[in-house]
């Protein structure tokens, strides 16, 4: 039987959980896509190299590849999955189709469970924000290795919140809402900044465990989960040190329910074991290779890594991690800002001059290269291909966008 925890023991079972060292390099990927038609989904389908299928609440699908040991292999492995999940979904009349937020459709729920119903009660408290997260965003989110010790993982930790902006301004791929212009390159990024339980306030200096571990304990518990079946509902504002302490309908949590509710937050860089980069959007097609390319070749490469951190050097402004102004910059005007422009052109030079000096497949070089020449280049996203065609074939009514 599951015991039940002190905050201390819960304290370091969020540790060990969220981030384990060791000299290893492997990478995977989950990319959600939105469908139409929209619907319920089946899951469980058998994918060729192991990949997993999930159903989001929108209806949208979400595939996890099996973990690789190299990018080349990770990227392979996916895109067999991807065509064996688009074939699958045919056979169904259904498509999955690009972009990082459904900005036409209603935020409907169509996934009837237990987790879905009181995620979106959860949220209805503070606006439309979370229903819109749950039933039209899609993403692209990068696996890799926490590192081979505890100071790589904090110069991996820290890497990627230095990059995440840096990775939202360049793949910002959701500039509509409501049928319009948002105002926002990433309006999914500017939903999710808006939920409770998004941006972590992680010191950048002394214990990272600890610190993630009371940022987890005074999170807000979202639901706790009844057998036999009944209502999931907490107290609004009790948090998870709340539960440990006061219990909650004569019940306290157990390890079990400690790893539900780190289920249920949502930080831009979420650490499982590994760390999962989540703020990208997800991209048209197999677009999502570039992102996931550039996102392993700048963590993963050395050299690509330290060009990384002195190129985000002037991004940081003393803080680096959400909700630092400059995240909020990247997802509302992207490469216009020159600053994030400059970081990301030495980023993709960086990942460009890895890849060749370590031999990378012809095919992963050139579309790195190809995309750069299209967007980075030029200080664009392919949010800004949406917009040109949004605004050249609906007119945009004069009043204001709606608010974000």
């Amino acid at each position: 039987m599951d015991t039940l925890l002190t905050s201390d023991e819960a304290a370091g079972l969020i540790g060990r959980w969220g981030f384990t060292t060791g000299p290893s390099r492997r990478v995977g990927v989950e990319l959600e896509w939105l469908v139409d038609p929209r619907g319920d989904l089946e899951t469980g389908w058998d994918l060729p190299n192991g990949g997993t299928v999930s159903r989001e609440a929108g209806g949208q699908v979400e595939m996890s590849s099996a973990p690789a040991d190299d990018l080349a292999a990770c990227i392979v492995s996916a895109e067999a999955d991807q065509a064996a999940l688009e074939a699958a979904l045919a056979t169904r009349g259904q498509t999955v189709r690009g972009g990082g937020f459904d900005g036409v459709r209603d935020p409907v729920r169509y996934v009837d469970d237990a987790r879905y119903r009181t995620m979106e009660a959860y949220y209805d408290r503070t606006g439309p924000w979370g229903r819109m997260v749950m039933c039209g965003t899609a993403s692209v989110q990068v696996n890799l290795d926490a590192g081979d010790d505890d100071a790589d993982l904090r110069r991996r930790w820290d890497l990627a919140h230095r990059l995440g902006p840096v990775l939202i301004a360049a793949f910002a791929n959701s500039p509509e809402l409501d049928g319009r212009a948002s105002g926002w390159n990433s309006t999914r990024q500017a939903l999710w900044s808006k939920l409770p339980g998004w941006g972590h306030p992680v010191s950048e200096e002394g214990d990272l465990r600890r610190d993630f571990a009371n940022w987890v304990l005074d999170a807000e518990v979202m639901c706790h989960r009844c057998d036999p079946p009944g209502s999931w509902d907490v107290p609004p504002g009790m948090t998870l040190r709340d539960w440990i302490r006061d219990g909650h309908d004569g019940r306290w949590p157990t390890a079990e329910d400690l790893r539900y509710h780190m289920s249920t937050l949502f930080p831009p860089v979420r650490p499982r074991g590994w760390l999962e980069l989540r703020m990208i959007d997800q991209q048209d097609g197999d677009g999502w290779i570039v992102p996931a390319v550039l996102a392993e070749t700048l963590m993963d490469d050395r050299r690509a890594a330290d060009a990384a951190y002195e190129a985000t050097e002037a991004l940081c402004a003393g803080r680096t991690q959400p909700p630092a102004p400059v995240w909020e910059q990247a997802a509302r005007i992207g490469l216009t800002d020159k600053e994030l422009h400059e970081a990301a052109l030495a980023c993709f030079t960086a990942a460009q001059e890895a890849l060749a000096r370590t031999g990378a497949p012809q095919r992963l070089r050139s579309r790195l290269a190809e995309f750069r020449l299209r967007y980075t280049d030029q200080g664009r996203c392919p949010a800004d291909d949406r917009l040109d065609v949004l605004l050249a074939s609906t007119p945009q009514p004069k009043e204001a966008a709606p608010a974000l």
